[in-house]
C-alpha cells in the first residue's frame, strides 16, 4: 500500500513538474534585492557604500525546449533603489531599466533546473533623491543573470543573481551644498526572485 502510494504521488508530482515544459510563452513577475556600486564625492573624496533596498519586476519570456536544455529569452520592466548617506542625509538612488537576459538552461532532476546568461540593459531613467543627476554614461550596458529555478505545472519559481558587467556611472550635483558632488556606479548587484506563469 505504502509502495504504491510512493509511486502515485511521484507520478502525479512528474506530470505537474512536466506541464511547464515544452516550447511556450509566458509572463513573470517578482520581487529583487538591490545594491548598486560605490559612490564617489569628487570634492571630498569620500567614498559611500550602499544599503540596499527591495524593488520589483514584471514581463514576459518565451522558451525553446530540447530534450534536456532550454533557451529562454525574457524581455522585463525592473525597477530598483539602493540608499546612500551623502553628508549626513540619506538619499534613494532609484533605476528604472529594461532587461532583455537570454537564458540557456539544464534540467537536472524532475521540475528542477539551472540556468544562466547574458543580460542586455537599456536604463530608462535614474535619479538620486533631491540631487541632480545626470544620465548615466551608457544607456546600452551589458550583464549576467545565473540561477536555480523549479517548475510545478504551468508555474514555474526562480531565485537569480544579476550582476552589471559593463562599467557605467552617473555624476550628480547638489546645487544648494558646494562640497556634495561626484559620480555613482549605477551597475547592478541583486538576487532576484520571481514567480512564472505559462499560458
Amino acid at each position: 500500500m505504502k509502495k504504491t502510494l510512493l509511486i502515485a504521488v511521484f507520478a502525479l508530482f512528474g506530470t505537474a513538474a512536466m506541464a511547464q515544459s515544452g516550447s511556450g510563452f509566458g509572463i513573470k513577475a517578482g520581487l529583487s534585492y538591490n545594491k548598486n556600486g560605490d559612490l564617489v564625492n569628487t570634492v571630498t573624496d569620500a567614498v559611500e557604500d550602499p544599503e540596499g533596498k527591495a524593488g520589483y519586476h514584471v514581463g514576459v519570456w518565451g522558451k525553446l525546449d530540447f530534450p534536456k536544455i532550454y533557451l529562454r529569452p525574457e524581455l522585463v520592466y525592473s525597477k530598483t533603489r539602493s540608499t546612500y548617506n551623502i553628508e549626513g542625509d540619506s538619499q534613494d538612488y532609484d533605476i528604472s531599466k529594461l532587461d532583455m537576459p537570454v537564458l540557456l538552461g539544464y534540467k537536472l532532476i524532475g521540475p528542477l533546473h539551472i540556468f544562466a546568461g547574458p543580460a542586455f540593459q537599456y536604463t530608462l531613467k535614474n535619479d538620486l533623491g533631491d540631487l541632480e543627476v545626470e544620465d548615466v554614461k551608457n544607456d546600452f550596458t551589458v550583464g549576467l543573470n545565473a540561477g536555480v529555478g523549479v517548475n510545478l505545472g504551468n508555474i514555474g519559481l526562480d531565485v537569480r543573481y544579476e550582476r552589471g558587467f559593463s562599467e557605467n556611472e552617473a555624476e550628480f550635483i547638489d546645487s544648494n551644498v558646494a562640497d556634495v558632488e561626484g559620480r555613482i556606479d549605477s551597475r547592478p548587484s541583486q538576487v532576484i526572485f520571481a514567480l512564472s506563469l505559462k499560458l
